[in-house]
C-alpha cells in the first residue's frame, strides 16, 4: 500500500470512528455525556412468502433518568401487509431497557387501522447484529397485538425473526445502571 492510499484508508477510518462516536452520544441531555439507551433504525422482516413487514423504532433514555427505563421517550412503527392487506401502528415508548445489543422496547398503540389495536400496549425485542439483526414481538404467540392481554412495560419475546438482506439497519446503545 503507497502513502497515499494509507492516508485516504486512515481518513476514513477516522470519519467511521467520529460518526459512531456522535451517533452514541446523541439525544443526551448533557453535553459530552451520553444517553442512558437508545434503539433506533428500521428494518423489514424476511418472510418467504413475499409478506411486507417493517419495524422502524426512535427510543431513547435520557442520561438522567439511567434508574429508571419507564421513563423512555420516543415512538415506534410496525406495518405488515401481504397482497394489499394488512394494518400498521405507531405506539408511543414507555419503557426501554438494553443488555449489549439486545433491546425490548415497550409502548402504547397511539395510532392503527387495526380495529381494536389502540390503547393496546405492544413489546418488541431487537438484536443487534448488523446486517443480520433478528427481532421478536410480544404478539408472537397470540397472532396479533389486539389479542394480547395486559402486557407490563418491557416485556416481549425473543428475537426469532430474521431481518431481510440489506436492511439490518438498528442500532443499540447498551444501559449501564449503576447497581
Amino acid at each position: 500500500m503507497n502513502r497515499r492510499t494509507k492516508i485516504v484508508v486512515l481518513g476514513c477510518a477516522l470519519l467511521l470512528t467520529a460518526g459512531a462516536a456522535s451517533a452514541v452520544a446523541t439525544a443526551s441531555d448533557e453535553p459530552g455525556r451520553r444517553e442512558a439507551a437508545a434503539l433506533t433504525g428500521t428494518a423489514k422482516l424476511y418472510r418467504s412468502a413475499g409478506d411486507d413487514i417493517t419495524f422502524s423504532f426512535d427510543a431513547h433514555l435520557a442520561a438522567k433518568d439511567t434508574a429508571d427505563p419507564t421513563k423512555a421517550t420516543g415512538t415506534f412503527e410496525f406495518s405488515h401487509y401481504l397482497d394489499g392487506e394488512g394494518a400498521r401502528a405507531k405506539a408511543r415508548v414507555d419503557c426501554l431497557l438494553t443488555g449489549g445489543k439486545v433491546a425490548v422496547v415497550s409502548g402504547v398503540i397511539t395510532e392503527s387501522d387495526l380495529p381494536g389495536a389502540e390503547g393496546k400496549r405492544v413489546g418488541v425485542t431487537v438484536h443487534d447484529l448488523g446486517r443480520h439483526d433478528r427481532l421478536g414481538y410480544s404478539w408472537a404467540s397470540t397472532g396479533n397485538p389486539v389479542e394480547t392481554k395486559e402486557l407490563p412495560k418491557c416485556v416481549s419475546s425473543a428475537p426469532f425473526e430474521k431481518v431481510r438482506k440489506g436492511t439490518g439497519g438498528f442500532t443499540v446503545v447498551p444501559w449501564r445502571p449503576d447497581f
